[in-house]
């Protein structure tokens, strides 16, 4: 996963950009919340034309051949194939588990995916079917995905996905707080699941930080919160719930990407980033791949640092990767669908 890095504690004494310096010291920024204000909302800010046009150009990038074979097989090993509903079932888990493994049960040589993300209560059913095949138990929690609860709820929640196996854990930020300029409280809110992620031997579950970008309602907020979640201690930073709509799109997500791009050149930490709900074609992912490699570069085109959230993306990512082999469209039919 994501590089050792610095939590907020550290990243104080760092300095951004001569006219955003963060807070001088830990003990002033818990005092109030108008030190991370400050420094929050002297960040850069987002030219909305500028950012929808630079993604739209990066959009129509034409990628073939070997490229394209590459990149559908990275996209592969990208997704979080998931399932977040309130139907089910420890036998759709078990089904979507060995998918993960063997995406593509005719050809041994198709890569299987990053994760399995699932609800707390099923964690331990996709532990159990995963085994130790290398895809990672992920599970949502904090209330998933109104993170609308008391925090020693949401603090039981993550333990009890810990507990029960989870390798990653994918929070949701408290919207209300943030859009309210409670940053602080959002802050240690972070920081206190991070902690909750803890395992008895020492390691922990690694933390994604879903700021539901469809709620933040501009860029220069999706840019705050990018920055809030990573002082906080997250190792990835995630768009949407999938319940919010508009979720993941291209132009949010290149935002976060700057982001964690501006954020190693000033801490020299390294964060992913997992754009999440609405992406179901192989045509957008490779849209999505172009963007991150112009963006932040090529360190991020690995599955430890860039990530889809998806049910249906790997459907079409097989049916693409058949054609490409074959020199014909199978049938969704002769696809597992999710």
């Amino acid at each position: 996963m994501a590089t050792s890095r610095p939590t907020y504690a550290d990243a104080v004494t760092q300095t951004v950009a001569p006219t955003t310096p963060l807070p001088a010291r830990l003990d002033d920024a818990t005092s109030s919340d108008a030190t991370l204000r400050r420094f929050l909302h002297g960040l850069p800010g987002v030219d909305q034309v500028g950012a929808e046009a630079r993604a739209a150009t990066l959009g129509t990038r034409s990628i073939k051949t070997t490229a394209k074979a590459f990149g559908l097989d990275l996209a592969i090993r990208m997704v979080d194939l998931t399932t977040l509903e309130g139907q089910d079932t420890p036998g759709k888990v078990r089904a979507l588990c060995a998918k993960a493994m063997r995406p593509d049960p005719l050809d041994p040589g198709c890569p299987e995916t990053a994760a399995v993300c699932v609800y707390p209560d099923l964690v331990a059913t996709a532990r159990q079917a995963l085994g130790d095949s290398g895809v990672h138990v992920a599970s949502v929690a904090t209330a998933f995905p109104s993170g609308r609860a008391a925090l020693d709820v949401k603090l039981a929640d993550v333990r009890h996905a810990v507990a029960d196996g989870a390798d990653e854990v994918d929070m949701v930020i408290d919207r209300g707080a943030f859009l309210s300029g409670r940053y602080l409280r959002v802050l240690e809110e972070v920081v206190a699941v991070r902690e909750a992620c803890a395992r008895p031997d020492g390691s922990r579950a690694h933390l994604k930080v879903i700021l539901e970008t469809g709620e933040l309602a501009t860029y220069d907020n999706v840019r705050r919160a990018s920055w809030l979640a990573m002082l906080a201690g997250a190792d990835f930073i995630k768009t949407s719930t999938g319940k919010v709509q508009p979720a993941a799109t291209l132009p949010v997500t290149m935002v976060m990407v700057e982001a964690v791009r501006d954020f190693r050149d000033a801490t020299g930490a390294t964060v992913g980033v997992k754009p999440a709900g609405g992406i179901r074609t192989s045509k957008d992912a490779l849209k999505y791949l172009v963007m991150v490699n112009e963006v932040a570069g090529p360190d991020w085109l690995d599955p430890d640092l860039f990530r889809f959230g998806a049910s249906s993306l790997l459907n079409d990512l097989l049916m693409q990767r058949t054609k490409m082999a074959t020199g014909r469209y199978t049938g969704p039919d002769y696809v597992t669908l999710d």
